[in-house]
C-alpha cells in the first residue's frame, strides 16, 4: 500500500456540487414531455410532493451519513454488518455507477451529433467517448482542487442557461396553468415513482466521505442544500414546459429542444443543446470524481487487490482507481454492453439508502439515537421498500447477477488474501 494519503480537501461548496451534479443529469431534459402526457397541468406539482416524501429517506440517511467520517460510502455502510455485505453493496454499487456513466456518454454523443454530423457514429463516436472519458480522467487525477474548480464550471454552465430558459417561458406565457384535479392514486404513485428516479445520485458526495473537512457536519448540510436546488429547478423546468406547450412538443426525447425553440428560435434551440451537453459533462465528471474512491477504499481494506489503493504522491488522488473506471466506463459505453446493467441503478441505490439508514446503530462516531431517530429511519427503510417493490422482474434479475458475480470476486480475493505470505 503506498505512503501517500488523501487530503481532506473537499469543503461544504464541493461536497454540494458532487451531490447536485451526482443527480441532475440527463433526466431533467428527457421527464417534461412524459409527465406532461400523463399528468397535464399538474406535473410540475409531482416534484415538491416527491421532494417531501424522499425527505423519509433523506433525513435518516444523512444522520447515519454524519456518523462515518471514511471514504467508501455503501461499502463503508455495510460494512459494519459484515465484510461481505460491504463487499457486495459497495460491488453493485460501483457497477452501477459505470454503468451510468457509460449511458450518459453515450447521450453527450447523440446532443453532440446535433452540431457535429456522425458525433454518434462510427470511429467518430469512439474516438469523442474515449477523448471526453479520459480528459475527464486526467482532470480527476491532478488534484481534487482542479477537479472541484471545473465541476463548478460545468454546473455554472448548465444551471444558468436552464434557468434564463425557465423563466423567460413562463414569464412569456404567464399566467400559468391551474394544476387541475388530483390525480389517481394509483397513477399518482407511479408518477411519484418516475419523478423519485429524477432525485437518485444526491448520495454521490459520500464516496468521498474520507476526503472532505468536517463531514459529521458538511454533508448532511451539503444533502439538503443539493435537494432543496434540484426541487426548485425541476419544479420550474416542469411548470416552463406545461406553460408554454400545453399541448406538448414534438420531440419527445428531447422535449426541452422544443421549449427552447418556442422561447428564442434557432437560437434557444441551439442554448438547450449547449446546456444538456454542459449537464451531461457535469454528471460525468462527478461521477468520475467520486466513484472510484470506493474502489480505493475496498482495495485499502484488502476486498480488492492494494494496486486500487495507491495514492498519486504529487496530486494525492487515487490515480489507479480513477484509470481503471475510466477505462471500464468507456469499455461499456462503446460495447453498448451497459444497457442490461441500466435497469439495475436506481434499485441498487434503493438497497444502497436502506442499509445506510441502518447502519447508525452501529456506526463509529453516532450520537445517542432516541425513539424519533428508529422512527424516522423505519420510515426511510419502508419507503425504500415500497419504492423497490415497484421495480420489475428483469431488474431485480440483473442485481442477482451482479450479486453473483461479486461474490465470486470477493471468494476470490479472500483465496488471495489466506494465501499471500504473512
Amino acid at each position: 500500500m503506498s505512503e501517500a494519503k488523501l487530503g481532506r480537501h473537499i469543503g461544504l461548496a464541493g461536497a454540494i456540487l458532487l451531490s447536485f451534479n451526482g443527480a441532475v443529469g440527463a433526466g431533467i431534459f428527457a421527464l417534461p414531455g412524459t409527465l406532461q402526457a400523463d399528468f397535464g397541468a399538474f406535473s410540475p406539482w409531482l416534484f415538491p410532493l416527491v421532494a417531501l416524501g424522499a425527505m423519509l429517506i433523506v433525513l435518516p440517511f444523512a444522520r447515519s451519513v454524519a456518523a462515518f467520517p471514511d471514504s467508501g460510502g455503501p461499502a463503508t455502510y455495510g460494512r459494519v454488518f459484515g465484510r461481505l455485505p460491504g463487499f457486495e453493496l459497495g460491488w453493485v454499487y460501483y457497477i452501477s455507477r459505470a454503468a451510468a456513466f457509460a449511458a450518459n456518454a453515450n447521450v453527450l454523443t447523440a446532443y453532440a451529433a446535433r452540431w457535429w454530423a456522425g458525433a454518434d457514429q462510427g470511429v467518430v463516436r469512439a474516438a469523442l467517448l474515449i477523448g471526453i472519458t479520459a480528459a475527464l480522467a486526467a482532470i480527476n487525477i491532478a488534484g481534487v482542487k482542479r477537479s472541484l474548480a471545473v465541476l463548478g464550471g460545468l454546473t455554472l454552465l448548465k444551471a444558468l442557461p436552464l434557468v434564463l430558459i425557465t423563466v423567460a417561458a413562463i414569464i412569456l406565457a404567464f399566467p400559468p396553468p391551474a394544476p387541475g384535479a388530483f390525480p389517481p392514486l394509483r397513477a399518482l404513485e407511479i408518477g411519484m415513482l418516475v419523478v423519485f428516479y429524477a432525485f437518485i445520485g444526491f448520495e454521490n458526495l459520500t464516496v468521498p466521505a474520507g476526503e472532505t473537512r468536517e463531514p459529521e457536519r458538511a454533508l448532511p448540510r451539503a444533502i439538503f442544500v443539493s435537494m432543496a436546488a434540484m426541487t426548485l429547478l425541476y419544479f420550474l423546468v416542469q411548470l416552463a414546459f406545461v406553460s408554454a406547450l400545453p399541448g406538448g412538443g414534438m420531440d419527445e426525447k428531447a422535449p426541452l429542444i422544443d421549449l427552447g425553440g418556442w422561447v428564442a428560435g434557432p437560437a434557444g434551440i441551439a442554448l438547450i443543446t449547449f446546456t444538456v451537453i454542459a449537464s451531461l459533462a457535469g454528471n460525468l465528471h462527478s461521477n468520475l470524481a467520486a466513484t472510484p474512491r470506493l474502489t480505493h477504499a475496498m482495495g485499502e481494506r484488502g476486498d480488492l487487490p492494494s494496486w486500487f489503493a495507491r495514492i498519486h504522491r504529487k496530486f494525492e488522488t487515487p490515480a489507479n482507481s480513477i484509470a481503471f473506471m475510466a477505462i471500464l466506463a468507456a469499455t461499456m459505453a462503446l460495447s453498448g454492453s451497459f444497457v442490461f446493467l441500466a435497469a439495475v441503478s436506481v434499485l441498487s441505490r434503493l438497497f444502497v439508502y436502506a442499509v445506510t439508514i441502518a447502519a447508525l446503530s452501529r456506526a463509529p462516531k453516532h450520537r445517542a439515537i432516541t425513539p424519533l431517530h428508529w422512527a424516522s429511519g423505519g420510515v426511510g427503510i419502508a419507503v425504500c421498500i415500497w419504492a423497490a417493490a415497484q421495480a420489475d422482474l428483469k431488474s431485480w434479475t440483473t442485481l442477482g447477477i451482479l450479486a453473483v458475480i461479486g461474490l465470486a470476486l470477493y471468494a476470490l480475493a479472500s483465496l488471495s488474501r489466506r494465501t499471500r505470505p504473512a
